[in-house]
Parts: structure tokens; C-alpha cells; sequence
């Protein structure tokens, strides 16, 4: 027990951070008797001031705890962690100021640093708790703002469908019910009230697998309904696409790579390629596009396949066209000019051209900063930018091209 005393009174000590002096009375000139009773009233007058001290300080740190807690603490389940030390600490402090006035200070230091334990723990849950509710309004309002490009999608695709006499009224007010859930979410995020949001969240996220589904079954009516249009596209590209296939593996075979992986992909697209190009040149445009709906996945790798082999030509014929920077830039800026007023032009004969318009325009802003790094004396950074600009302008020239 006295070792126990001694545990606790030295780490009071540490905690409070000073002591009265030892000494009460003058070391000379006593007796050892009266130094004996000295050191005797020195450890109770000790264990007073200590348990004062941190009585002092309990009850600072209660009026802490309380004004933090006491606010939520309604809100909080019955087992929560904050809630479970709050009490526990609160009772140990009303035990400590008890055992202070009643003059027992050593079991009031005990109970007085118990509840000080107690203390730290409810507000270092509290605070864990606060950081994952602010984590969770972050994430839930990026997620919000990142929807209004999904509700711009579905509001075109409500156009698209009702100009072809298509029923969206479920669509429609599946997309304004799901839209006004998620701005209430959004103005209860505004307004702080993460218990209305936790919940108002899930039905938000209910309403929008809805609109998901529903929002499918139209673009698979509406794709059915240009299925002559989507067809025609899919031929349209997917012989260039073989042409670029079968090149890149004459190139490849003649320089000793591997193209075996590249062949398989070729080899399966045509056979899709064919079953398609035979429906289409009978008229069969439903049935070719469900050809082309079972045959998703292989369409895909093929396309990415010849992707990858474009970049791969690209990243070549960058490297020669910067071998002559000027030049290359002079040619860029020419072919953006060329392209803005070729997209113009198809623009007012009707054709959608928004799509290469942004094209246009990224590939301008990427030159652009490839310049600025260029100046900066940053050329692996610039050429990162040039490619991306010089992949842009193709992709433009092709649409041109295909709508010409």
C-alpha cells in the first residue's frame, strides 16, 4: 500500500508540475526528533497541495469536457465511447472534490486522476468522432457536386428520347425526385445537421440506383431507335480500326515483336466485324446492334488494343516533329486554326460538333502550357503536354474528316 502511495504521489508530482519546498523549518539547530515530525507534516501538507492542485484542474478540465459534450450528448447512443468516459469521469470527479473535502487526499489524487483519464478519452473520441463527420461532409458534398455532370447527361438524354417519341415520364420524375433528395442532403450539410444527412443520404442514394436503371432501359430504347446510326458508326470505325491492326502487326513481325496478343483481338473483332456488316447490309439494324450488345467486352479489348498501338505512334511521331520545335509549333497552331474554322463550317450545315470543339480547345490549352514549360526549361514535362495536344488535334481531324 505505502508503495502504492508512493506511485501515485510521484506521479501526481509529474502531472501538477510543482511542489512546495521540502523543508518547512530551518534544517539547523533541529533535533532529529523534530526532523522526524517535519518530513511527516511535509508529505501530508504535500499530499494536500497536490490533491488541491488537481482538483484545480478537474474542474478546469470538466467545464471543457462539458461544453463540448453536453451540447451533443442527447444525440449520442447509450454506448457510445464519448458518452460511456464522460460519465465515468464525472463521477470519479465528484468522488475526488467529496474525498478532497473530507480531508483524504491521497484516494482524492487517485479518483482525481482517474476521472482526468476518463476525461481524455471521451474528448479524444469526440474529437476521432467530429474528424470522421467532417471527412464523411466532404466526401458526400465532392460527391454532390460531381453529380451535375450525371444530371446533365440524363437531362440530354431526355431531350434525345422525347424527340424520338420515346416515354420518359418515369425517367423524368425519377431524375427530379433523385435530384431534390440530393439537394436536401446538400442544404442539410450547409446547415450542420449530420444526423438529418446520415440518413437522408442512404434514400438519396436509393433514388438514384433507381434513376440508374431506368435511366439504362431508355438509352437501350433510344440506342434501338438509331440503331442504323450506331451500326453504321461501328462499321465506319471498326475498319479503320482493323487497318490499323493488321499494320501494326506487319510492322511488328517484320521487327521481331510478339504480336500474337494483338492478332487474337483482331481475329475476334473481325468475326463480329462480319456478323454485323452482314445484318447491316440486310437492313437488320436491331438485330446487328444486339450483336454488337453481346459482344461488348470483345469490341472494348479491340479498340483498346488499337488505342494503345495509336499512342505508340504518336509517342514516335512526336519525337521526330520535336526534333525541330519551331517547326512543330508553327505546324500546331496552323492545324488549330485549320480545324476551328473546318468545325465551323460543319456547325452551321447542322452537325453536332461540341464534342470536337472541346477537343479543339484542350489541344490548344495543352500546347500552350507545353510552351510555358518549354520556357521554364522543363522539356520532359512540355513533351507530356505536346502529346496530349498532338492526340486532340488527330482525334479532331478525324471527325472532320468523318463528317466532310
Amino acid at each position: 500500500m505505502n508503495g502504492m502511495k508512493g506511485f501515485a504521489l510521484a506521479l501526481a508530482i509529474l502531472l501538477v508540475g510543482s511542489v512546495i519546498p521540502l523543508g518547512l523549518a530551518e534544517s539547523n539547530g533541529t533535533s532529529n526528533a523534530t526532523g522526524s515530525y517535519t518530513g511527516a507534516l511535509d508529505n501530508s501538507t504535500r499530499e494536500m497541495v497536490i490533491a488541491g492542485q488537481l482538483i484545480d484542474q478537474l474542474q478546469r478540465l470538466s467545464k471543457f469536457a462539458e461544453d463540448k459534450i453536453e451540447p451533443i450528448k442527447d444525440k449520442l447512443p447509450e454506448n457510445s465511447t464519448i458518452l460511456t468516459h464522460y460519465e465515468l469521469a464525472e463521477d470519479y470527479k465528484e468522488k475526488a472534490v467529496s474525498e478532497y473535502e473530507a480531508g483524504d487526499y491521497y484516494s482524492s489524487i487517485l479518483d482525481s486522476l482517474t476521472a482526468m483519464h476518463h476525461y481524455k478519452v471521451a474528448l479524444s473520441a469526440l474529437k476521432e468522432a467530429k474528424e470522421k463527420v467532417q471527412d464523411v461532409r466532404e466526401r458526400i458534398k465532392m460527391e454532390i457536386e460531381r453529380l451535375s455532370e450525371y444530371f446533365r447527361f440524363v437531362e440530354k438524354t431526355i431531350r434525345l428520347a422525347e424527340n424520338q417519341g420515346i416515354d420518359v415520364s418515369n425517367l423524368t420524375a425519377l431524375y427530379n425526385e433523385t435530384k431534390d433528395a440530393y439537394k436536401v442532403v446538400l442544404d442539410e450539410l450547409k446547415a450542420g445537421d449530420y444526423e438529418k444527412v446520415r440518413a437522408d443520404y442512404e434514400i438519396a442514394k436509393e433514388k438514384k440506383s433507381l434513376l440508374d436503371e431506368e435511366l439504362r432501359k431508355v438509352r437501350e430504347e433510344l440506342a434501338y431507335a438509331n440503331a442504323d446510326k450506331i451500326v453504321k458508326d461501328f462499321l465506319m470505325k471498326g475498319e479503320k480500326g482493323m487497318e490499323i491492326a493488321q499494320k501494326a502487326i506487319e510492322v511488328g513481325e517484320g521487327n521481331g515483336y510478339n504480336v500474337t496478343e494483338l492478332q487474337e483481338r483482331l481475329d475476334a473483332f473481325s468475326e463480329v466485324y462480319s456478323q454485323v456488316k452482314a445484318l447491316a447490309d440486310e437492313g437488320k439494324w436491331e438485330d446487328a446492334l444486339t450483336v454488337m450488345k453481346d459482344n461488348r467486352e470483345t469490341i472494348i479489348e479491340f479498340h483498346r488494343a488499337v488505342e494503345f498501338v495509336l499512342r505508340k505512334v504518336r509517342e514516335r511521331e512526336l519525337d521526330e516533329k520535336l526534333k525541330d520545335v519551331r517547326a512543330f509549333l508553327r505546324e500546331m497552331n496552323e492545324g488549330i486554326q485549320k480545324d476551328a474554322k473546318a468545325l465551323r463550317e460543319l456547325k452551321n450545315r447542322g452537325v453536332d460538333t461540341t464534342r470536337a470543339e472541346v477537343q479543339l480547345k484542350v489541344a490548344s490549352q495543352e500546347l500552350r502550357i507545353g510552351v510555358e514549360l518549354l520556357k521554364a526549361k522543363k522539356p520532359l514535362q512540355a513533351k507530356a503536354h505536346f502529346a496530349i495536344a498532338l492526340d486532340m488535334l488527330h482525334r479532331v481531324d478525324e471527325f472532320i474528316l468523318a463528317h466532310s
